[in-house]
C-alpha cells in the first residue's frame, strides 16, 4: 500500500478505514477482519466511537505482523485540563486496543480554551517520546487553534484530520496545513450522503462513467490526487473493496477541476469553534 511521509518521518498509509457508526462488538471486529484480508493496513477509530476494543482484537487476530498495520485513535474528553484524568483517558486506549503501541494519536476536537489544548498536547508529547505512540496530531483543528498549539508545542503535530469532500474542499486549511508539513485526513468523504444528491452526484456519476467507476471511488481518487489521506467507512463487503479498489484510480486534470467546482463551503459535521465534543 502506498504511503505518505509525515513529518516525523514516519510512513502513513494513503488510504485507510474509517470505523466511526460501525458498532461495537461483532460488527467491528467483523468489518476490522474482512477489511484487513482485502489488504487494508490502515485502520482508523476513536474513543468516542466505542470500539476500540474490538478494533485491536481483530488486529490481534489476523496474523498479520503488528508492524504492517498503521492504527488511529483519538482522545474524547478533555476533563477540562485535569492532567490525571486525561493519563487514564489515554491509558484506557492503550488497555483496550491492546496492540502494544498506538501509531497515531489525535486530540479529536479542539477546546474553547486554548490552554487545555496546550496541556493536553504536552501529555501527548510525553507519551509519543515513552514510545507508546510513534505519532501526534490533531483532529478538527482550524487555523487559529493550530496557531494557539505551535505557541508551546515542542513536537509539531502530524496530520490534521478535518472534514474534507467535493463540497467543502478546505482549499485555505489544506493550504496552511501544506506550508507548515502537517498532513490532511479527510473524513466524512461523502458528506453525510449529500454526494449522492443532486447536481453534485450528477457531475460525479457522469465522471464515474468514464472511468466505469463508482461515485464513491470518484471521490476517493480525487482525495487521494490532492495528497490527503482518504478512510472511507463501510460495514458491506461489497462497498469496502470498492473503496479498496478506488486507490488505482487515476482522474484527468479536467476532472479533478471539475470535482472542485462542486465545492459549497458547506460543513455537514459540528463546527470546530462551536462543538461540545470534547465534554
Amino acid at each position: 500500500m502506498e504511503t505518505y511521509t509525515l513529518n516525523n518521518g514516519k510512513k502513513i498509509p494513503k488510504f485507510g478505514l474509517g470505523t466511526f457508526r460501525v458498532e461495537a462488538g461483532a460488527s467491528a471486529y467483523e468489518t476490522v477482519m474482512m477489511a484487513l484480508k482485502m489488504g487494508y493496513r490502515h485502520i482508523d477509530t476513536a474513543q468516542m466511537y466505542y470500539n476500540e476494543s474490538e478494533i485491536g482484537r481483530a488486529i490481534s487476530d489476523s496474523g498479520i505482523p503488528r508492524s504492517e498495520i498503521f492504527v488511529t485513535t483519538k482522545i474524547q474528553k478533555h476533563h477540562d485540563g485535569d492532567i490525571e484524568k486525561l493519563k487514564e483517558s489515554l491509558d484506557l486506549s492503550l488497555s483496550k486496543l491492546n496492540i502494544g503501541y498506538i501509531d497515531l494519536m489525535l486530540i479529536h476536537w479542539p477546546n474553547p480554551q486554548n490552554e487545555v489544548n496546550a496541556t493536553i498536547w504536552q501529555l501527548l508529547e510525553d507519551y509519543k517520546r515513552k514510545g507508546l505512540f510513534k505519532s501526534i496530531g490533531v483532529s478538527n483543528f482550524l487555523i487559529h487553534h493550530l496557531e494557539s498549539l505551535f505557541k508551546t508545542a515542542k513536537i509539531m503535530p502530524a496530520v490534521n484530520q478535518v472534514e474534507f469532500h467535493p463540497l467543502l474542499t478546505q482549499v485555505a486549511l489544506k493550504k496552511y496545513l501544506k506550508a507548515h508539513d502537517i498532513q490532511m485526513i479527510s473524513y466524512g468523504p461523502f458528506a453525510r450522503g449529500k454526494v449522492f444528491e443532486g447536481k453534485a452526484f450528477e457531475a460525479l456519476e457522469k465522471i464515474g462513467q468514464t472511468y466505469d467507476a463508482t461515485v464513491a471511488q470518484v471521490i476517493i481518487a480525487w482525495g487521494l490526487n490532492q495528497g490527503v489521506v482518504m478512510i472511507p467507512k463501510s460495514v458491506h463487503e461489497k462497498r469496502l473493496l470498492d473503496n479498496f479498489n478506488a486507490q488505482n484510480l487515476k482522474l484527468s486534470n479536467e476532472d479533478i477541476e471539475k470535482i472542485n467546482g462542486l465545492n459549497q463551503g458547506k460543513k455537514y459535521y459540528s463546527d470546530p469553534d462551536n462543538n461540545i465534543n470534547y465534554l
